[in-house]
């Protein structure tokens, strides 16, 4: 009797394992190897590879709700970054078809360029609702090594995302100019407004969306110090996304206490990660959400004229708004379980936001929030003139 024939998307079979004594089997693709992290779901309809390579998702594995992926194959401009970002990626299948003129490589080739340990064939509905009704748990993937045992005690061993500083693994090593609008972009302005941004896992589509609004973007370690930021003459500072544990960043918050106190009116917009470490520095606190949000179809509702906005969203943490006291107002409310979705200072242009406004993957529904800061950036130049 002959041997059935082996599914050519797959390199064999693989497990994921999770620290609580759940398995899944299933088929592996991607990387060899192994690797273990904080496992969350994702319920993007699109955008896998925007969403494996953000660096906020380092140190996790990512479980995709879409039941098939990998159908537009992957290129070099959707890169979010070529920081390490999620070391693995959990679907119901991967597409025998990859079919789009812009795709260059494979999901399955491109993971494995980046290292990332991808497994499918499994029932991730099954998985989500574990997820749902658990909270998100350390877990194991491997396609090298199939105990389970020895998987369960990788995740068990593994450090919990409470406390952990991951910025350090992430942030650029030296400064650089962004000068590159969004994909297929037109008639974006000239540049008239500077803009220095402090990279704690940045988003490339954040700093398209900027130059999109006329800003020339220097994006800086997370270790600079706030003099050297100002030494620099910005219109304005942003506080970008990024992963782990906002409270465990302390060296940054301190830095953020010195720039929040500085006299004057300089715009400071924060988004995700940073938008946590601006409250933090404003003596607020974070805490660990169940779940997270993480996906596309988050609905947002703006407290100043109650419209609502779909948003995409990806953050463990949230903020708690009454401890900022009464210098801060809440501009937006996450309609799923009235999470804090964005604040801003009553009398200066310091903002954010706990969601994605560059969306990449998700909608545009707010957009605006870069042609607001671009506002502000143009009134603080003209008076600085």
């Amino acid at each position: 009797m002959s041997e059935p024939r082996r599914d050519l998307r797959y390199r064999g079979p693989g497990l994921l394992v999770l620290a609580d004594g759940r398995v899944f089997r299933g088929q592996s693709f991607g990387a060899q190897g192994t690797a273990v992290g904080e496992l969350v779901f994702n319920t993007s309809l699109y955008g896998y590879q925007e969403i494996v390579s953000d660096p906020s998702y380092a140190g996790q594995i990512v479980c995709l709700t879409a039941p098939e992926i990998g159908n537009v194959g992957t290129n070099p401009e959707d890169d979010e970054s070529d920081k390490p970002a999620a070391c693995g990626l959990v679907i119901r299948s991967l597409s025998p078809v990859v079919s789009n003129y812009r795709s260059t490589a494979s999901l399955h080739d491109w993971l494995v360029g980046r290292g990332v340990v991808g497994i499918a064939e499994l029932d991730t509905r099954a998985l989500t609702r574990h997820l749902r009704e658990h909270g998100s748990v350390m877990a194991a993937v491997s396609n090298e090594l199939l105990d389970v045992d020895a998987l369960r005690q990788l995740a068990i061993d593994a450090p919990p995302m409470e406390g952990r500083n991951l910025v350090d693994q992430v942030t650029t090593a030296a400064p650089y100019t962004w000068d590159h609008p969004s994909w297929g972009a037109r008639d974006t302005p000239p540049v008239s407004l500077r803009v220095v941004a402090y990279d704690f896992g940045i988003k490339r589509n954040i700093l398209c969306k900027l130059r999109d609004q006329g800003i020339e973007t220097t994006v800086v370690p997370a270790s600079t110090p706030v003099s050297e930021v100002l030494a620099r003459r910005p219109h304005g500072v942003f506080l970008s996304n990024g992963p782990g544990d906002p409270a465990a960043v302390a060296p940054v918050i301190e830095e953020l206490r010195a720039l929040v106190r500085e006299p004057g009116d300089l715009p400071i917009f924060g988004i995700c990660l940073g938008h946590q470490l601006l409250c933090l520095a404003l003596g607020g606190t974070t805490y660990k959400l169940k779940f997270g949000h993480h996906g596309g179809n988050h609905p947002v509702r703006d407290e100043l004229d109650r419209s609502i906005a779909i948003t995409a969203q990806n953050h463990g943490f949230a903020v708690d708004i009454e401890s900022l006291g009464d210098d801060a107002t809440l501009t937006h409310v996450n309609l799923f379980d009235g999470t804090v979705a964005g604040f801003e200072l009553v009398d200066r242009p310091v903002f954010g936001v706990q969601y994605h406004p560059e969306a990449s993957p998700g909608p545009q529904d707010s957009n605006r929030l870069f042609e607001r800061f671009a506002a502000q950036l143009r009134e603080y130049a003209q008076a600085a003139a």
